[in-house]
């Protein structure tokens, strides 16, 4: 039986969309812009790393970061975001989402300025700091996810909360877009103040000593958006949902949403100690009997995305060099080779991640969450089996256009699909006292999906053939092998999307189910069905 909802959380669900839900949403959105800026931006300049510390003489091979330095380099921030997941996520429903949303932003900055300054003679030394300080970065980065989720669903209304919440996340593509507009502004400053020849014509000047300055300056530039955004985020009041629901404070409550949406709001303690007297634990047979399929749901599809999510965006330099998007690495310079990365990068976000996104955003409410995912998952699967079973033919000069266009299609529909959805729905259909720490719990699970993707992918696509096809491309057998496991991901990612419950035009408490009143054991009902119909 549903309980009569408290004033202030009923105000919030129906509150018209105002200014301080686009505040909110800016607040928010720049830490995502920063957490995408600062883990995808690693990818741009691995190749750059590899040529200034591992340089290789002779037979006109470019310097790379060996198989463990390269997989250390891109998946330590991973390991890092996992901790900062779980850690921040459950400190978020000790303390309080505000409490802890400075502390996430002042380790971003700290670290990413860090990162930049992993000074050593010696190749090992700079990629031990580098690594150090890309783990707390990550550390950092993972807090923002439960805490940004959480925030933003607990402030929006119950019309348009899931375009809110993407719309936060949506500020990821911005981060993506960003780092390889600044890359490319950086290297080709580099490239007209210092040129160099190819590695072709000269191995040794090809990589000059300025290029050191290159890869520091981009990862250094991702402390610039979090500290713009630090003196907004203390500025904001606690949600009403933590302090009504978990701190149990009725009054404080009602008077920060007077403030912000501007009217009267009654306290209504009484309701408040009725609503939250009889509260269960994240390891109690009722959360098991009420979530526990909806938590088995939300970290799996998130765990199976970002498998397929991060290995392919870490790795697109590798995957467009193989179809001979990107010419050789012998053929350019340190500093160009880094400007064509940046560039193909910044094509793939701009034509297909960034309006992915958006699409979303401007869907999410209008078909449902439930939807969204499913068939985002199977058009990825599609287009991942529709690139790796004709792989031999992609990989032929003359079709290589085709291969890009159906590779940027898979990142169109995981944005507009599970990318997104997997974000949003955690940070619904938890109770309050335990959303942060579900949505961590999510979210770390996604995490360790990336870094299977960032180890796996990693050696799994080097080992080619070293048959040449008639075009000269290497015929790649790793990368076909590794886009058919990927697509299987897919497949598997829409079968447990059938776990998640959609959560579209519900309030927060009918989801999490905490309007409604114990019933005894016998006269309670069979587990309801958590696909809609």
């Amino acid at each position: 039986m549903a309980r009569d909802e408290l004033k202030v959380l009923n105000a919030l669900d129906v509150a018209k969309t105002q200014l301080y839900h686009f505040t909110a949403i800016v607040i928010a959105g720049m830490g995502f812009f920063t957490d995408a800026y600062d883990l995808f931006c690693i990818s741009l300049v691995t190749k750059l790393l590899g040529r200034i510390y591992y340089h290789v003489d002779g037979d006109l091979k470019p310097g790379t970061l060996p198989p463990g330095v390269a997989a250390s380099v891109n998946g330590v921030a991973f390991v890092g975001t996992i901790a900062g997941q779980l850690f921040f996520g459950w400190l978020g429903d000790k303390m309080g989402r505000k409490r802890v949303y400075g502390m996430t932003l002042m380790i971003m900055v700290i670290c990413s300025i860090a990162s930049g300054l992993s000074f050593s003679d010696k190749p090992k030394s700079v990629m031990a700091t580098l690594c150090f300080f890309r783990f707390w970065l990550g550390f950092g980065i993972g807090g923002d996810y439960p805490l940004s989720a959480t925030i933003m669903s607990e402030y929006a209304n119950k019309k348009t909360r899931g375009a809110f919440i993407a719309a936060v996340f949506a500020m990821q593509g911005f981060g993506i877009l960003a780092g390889g507009i600044f890359a490319i502004i950086v290297s080709a400053s580099f490239q007209s103040s210092f040129p160099a020849p190819t590695y072709e014509e000269n191995p040794l000047a090809s990589t000059v000593k300025q290029a050191d300055y290159v890869w520091r300056i981009i990862l250094m530039f991702g402390a610039i958006p979090a500290g713009m955004t630090y003196y907004w985020r203390m500025k904001m009041p606690e949600t009403a949902r933590y302090t009504a629901l978990v701190a149990k404070n009725a009054k404080q409550a009602a008077t920060d949403m007077s403030k912000v949406l501007q009217m009267e709001i009654d306290a209504e303690p009484e309701k408040v100690d009725e609503v939250t007297k009889k509260q269960f634990g994240l390891f109690s047979r009722e959360f098991a009997r009420r979530h526990g399929l909806h938590l088995l749901g939300t970290t799996s599809t998130w765990f199976l995305l970002d498998i397929a999510f991060y290995s392919s965006n870490l790795f697109q330099k590798d995957i467009f060099t193989n179809v001979g998007w990107l010419p050789p690495a012998k053929t350019m310079n340190a500093i160009h080779e880094v400007y064509k990365i940046a560039r193909a990068q910044t094509l793939i976000a701009l034509f297909s991640t960034v309006p992915g996104y958006w699409f979303t955003v401007a869907f999410i409410d209008k078909i449902g969450r439930f939807k969204i995912q499913l068939m985002g998952f199977f058009f990825m699967t599609v287009f991942m089996f529709s690139l790796a079973i004709p792989y031999d033919h992609w990989s032929q000069k003359g079709n290589r256009i085709g291969f890009v266009v159906l590779y940027s299609l898979t990142f169109f529909f995981s944005n507009f699909g599970p990318n997104a959805t997997t974000f949003v729905v955690p940070a619904e259909i938890f109770p309050a006292r335990l959303r942060s720490t579900c949505h961590g719990i999510s979210a770390a699970s996604g995490k360790a999906g990336a870094m299977v993707g960032a180890f796996g992918f990693l050696y799994a696509s080097q080992s080619q053939d070293k048959t040449k096809t008639d075009k000269g491309y290497p015929a790649g057998i790793g990368m076909k092998n590794s886009l058919i496991v990927l697509g299987v991901v897919n497949a598997l990612g829409l079968l447990f999307t059938f776990l998640v419950p959609e959560s579209n035009g519900k309030s927060l408490e009918e989801l999490s189910q905490e309007n409604v009143e114990e019933e005894e054991p016998e006269s309670r009902p069979q587990h309801s069905r958590t696909v809609p119909v």
